[in-house]
């Protein structure tokens, strides 16, 4: 059974993501909370996500906290059922983390928004040797929602996701952390079906949108990520 959370007041800066709510679940015999961010037909959204990735049209993002050491094996099956227990049907993406959701942070830069869980008890360099996996699980995964207000282009929507991911980067050294991410890290963006229009054709960090996506992003995650540190996870 599915349960909501109390939620912060909406932030009128932060319209795309006003409507998402945080919900609870059960896992392990304990609740956990889920948050549900449902802008429903009309958007495209690229992720990364063990659910919905890829390139196509999803209705609703899930984000849901799980152990640290979660140890099913379906974890495709796992957020269909968190998802239809939250009443979203259609496409969607679904995101995991055993970061603390209650640690969320958002920020805003000109239309574009951005919602960051991070835990970065477990990171590194992408390019580091292969040592193989030490010690038990620790709370981990940076998963990155953004918002655009103006549809993009398949190749904007790809190159929004590396854009996000330099601004998640810069973040990190920002905070002092020696890494590039964790070995679980998610992104997803979104942005509306183009309509007559031409969709924006670039999503670089010097383009218009790009720029205030990394912005938004390296805003978000650099708070996300010095809550982290300060829990030690």
């Amino acid at each position: 059974m599915l349960s909501r959370l109390p939620a912060a007041a909406p932030d009128p800066t932060r319209a795309a993501f006003a409507d998402a709510v945080l919900l609870d679940h059960e896992e392990g015999g304990r609740r956990w909370p889920m948050w549900v961010w449902a802008p429903g037909p009309g958007t495209r959204m690229v992720s990364s996500a063990v659910l919905g990735g890829g390139v196509g049209e999803r209705s609703w993002v899930v984000n849901a906290q799980v152990p640290p050491g979660y140890g099913r094996l379906d974890p495709v099956a796992h957020l269909r059922e968190l998802a239809a227990g939250a009443g979203l049907t259609g496409p969607g993406v679904g995101l995991m983390t055993a970061a603390e959701l209650g640690d969320r942070q958002c920020a805003a830069d000109s239309g574009v928004e951005a919602m960051v869980t991070a835990g970065i008890g477990v990171r590194g360099w992408a390019a580091a040797p292969d040592a193989g996996t030490v010690g038990p699980p620790r709370p981990g995964t940076i998963n990155i929602v953004v918002s655009l207000p103006v549809p993009l282009t398949d190749a904007a929507l790809v190159n929004a996701v590396a854009t996000a991911t330099e601004a998640k980067v810069q973040a990190l050294l920002d905070v002092g952390a020696d890494a590039s991410g964790t070995p679980t890290d998610a992104v997803c963006v979104a942005c509306p079906v183009p309509g007559d229009g031409p969709a924006e054709p670039f999503a670089g960090p010097r383009s218009r949108w790009g720029a205030r996506l990394a912005r938004a992003v390296h805003r978000a995650t650099r708070e996300a990520c010095l809550r982290s540190l300060a829990r030690g996870a």
